[in-house]
C-alpha cells in the first residue's frame, strides 16, 4: 500500500468557523475523514497535518520523501508569501498537488500569485472540499503511472 501525505498550513484549523462565503462550513476534521475515505478506495495510506508554523511546514515537507510516495500540500497563505516553502518543495522529488478550497484566481490580486506553484505537478482549486478529493485522485495517478 502506498503512503501520501496532506499537509495544510495556517488558520486552515479554523475552517467551518472562518470566512464561510469563502470556505464554506465544512471543517478541517472533516475533510480529513473524506481524504481519508477517498485514500482508502485507492488503496493509500494518507497523513493527514496541519500547522500554523512555517518551518514546521517546512520539516513536514522535507520529511516526506522518508515516508510516502506522494505530497499533496494546501499553503493556505504561505502560497502567496513563502520562498522557503518553495525551496523545500523543490528539494524533494516526489510527486506534488498543491491544493485550494477557494478559487485563488477570483480572490484578491495578492492571492493571485503563487510562489509555490512551480515546485509542484499541478494545482487543484476552487471545488471546496472537493479539491482535497481531487487532489488524492491526481497524485494516485501520479504514483501509479
Amino acid at each position: 500500500m502506498s503512503s501520501i501525505v496532506i499537509i495544510n498550513g495556517p488558520n486552515l484549523n479554523l475552517l467551518g468557523n472562518r470566512e464561510e462565503n469563502i470556505y464554506g462550513n465544512i471543517s478541517l476534521d472533516k475533510i480529513k475523514s473524506i481524504s481519508i475515505d477517498e485514500a482508502k478506495k485507492l488503496n493509500l495510506n494518507l497523513s493527514f497535518l496541519q500547522s500554523n508554523n512555517e518551518g514546521e511546514i517546512i520539516d513536514l515537507i522535507q520529511n516526506a520523501e522518508k515516508a510516502h510516495k506522494g505530497l499533496i500540500i494546501n499553503p493556505a497563505a504561505f502560497t502567496h508569501t513563502s520562498i522557503a516553502i518553495l525551496d523545500a518543495l523543490r528539494a524533494i522529488s516526489i510527486p506534488k498537488i498543491e491544493v485550494h478550497i477557494s478559487n485563488i484566481y477570483q480572490r484578491e490580486e495578492y492571492r493571485k500569485k503563487s510562489i509555490t506553484a512551480s515546485a509542484v505537478n499541478g494545482i487543484i482549486c476552487g471545488f471546496g472540499y472537493l479539491s482535497y478529493v481531487l487532489a488524492i485522485q491526481a497524485i494516485y495517478s501520479l504514483i501509479e503511472n
